[in-house]
């Protein structure tokens, strides 16, 4: 009663014990570890750890039991991220797809989304197409638009810029990549196979310029008409203030172009010859 203002109720000196279970919870341990380097779509239920159990070592207890083992096991197995603190003057790049009305016609649309994370500034770009020469151009467009270059930029292992993943994590840049990076003098970064939350900030861009600019779905008469209203949508939002945050955007994003990189004189040509 003196160590606490409201009697802090029972407390449990030690976990509880669960007689059928604990025999068994060295290979249920082995089971979820061995899934983490299982497709996400072949990785074991509770259920499928359940039936296993009962086939292949005589377990007799209930499935609710292996329910709940399984569900604290994979919570303390969740990876724990800390929040990162986001310099001036770097950038994400992703990919996303969407739905527009082009000409008359309804097709889909792949948009190029460049994220500056200190400030959350953004480019999006729309192409009828993600191949090499919509990730090039969107590149030039970006730095066009932001009248300077990222010092490095990060992106997923696609194929439009790495050739391969070699020993070490190391990158085999595609050609046209390389000779971007090289015009423009950047760093590339390039997070986990398979982990988007690497790059999260575009991650989120993707997602907030389908529902924002992109709802309900657009009608224009050309790429350059719909990419001129995406440009005004980009410059409508600096003056937005998030949630977290007592500058808005554009007062954030001051301190991105100051950190940001000298253009050259002339841009990278994005025609490819063979």
């Amino acid at each position: 009663m003196l160590a606490f203002a409201v009697p802090p109720g029972y407390r449990r000196t030690k976990p509880r014990p669960r007689p059928k279970l604990d025999a068994f919870a060295a290979i249920i341990d082995q089971i979820l570890k061995a899934d983490l380097s299982a497709p996400a779509k072949q990785r074991h239920t509770a259920k499928r750890i359940h039936d296993r159990l009962r086939a292949e070592h005589g377990f007799s207890g209930s499935y609710t039991t292996v329910k709940t083992y399984v569900r604290e096991r994979r919570q303390r197995m969740r990876e724990v991220f800390v929040p990162l603190v986001h310099p001036p003057g770097h950038a994400q790049v992703d990919f996303g797809e969407a739905v527009a009305v082009i000409g008359g016609e309804r097709c889909k649309i792949h948009l190029f989304c460049l994220d500056l994370p200190h400030s959350d500034a953004c480019f999006v770009k729309a192409y009828p197409a993600e191949r090499i020469e919509a990730f090039l151009d969107g590149h030039v467009a970006a730095f066009a638009f932001l009248g300077g270059v990222p010092r490095s930029i990060l992106y997923d292992n696609t194929k439009l810029a790495v050739a391969r993943i070699l020993g070490g994590g190391e990158r085999q840049r595609t050609r046209a990549f390389a000779e971007l990076q090289s015009h423009y003098l950047f760093l590339d970064r390039f997070g986990r196979p398979g982990k988007g939350n690497d790059k999260g900030k575009v991650e989120g861009l993707v997602g907030y310029a389908r529902r924002n600019f992109l709802v309900p779905i657009p009608s224009a008469a050309s790429f350059a008409a719909l990419n001129a209203r995406l440009e005004q949508h980009c410059l409508d939002r600096l003056s937005d203030r998030l949630r977290g945050h007592a500058e808005s955007i554009g007062e954030r994003l001051e301190r991105d172009l100051t950190a940001l990189l000298p253009r050259p004189p002339v841009p990278y040509d994005t025609v490819l010859t063979n």
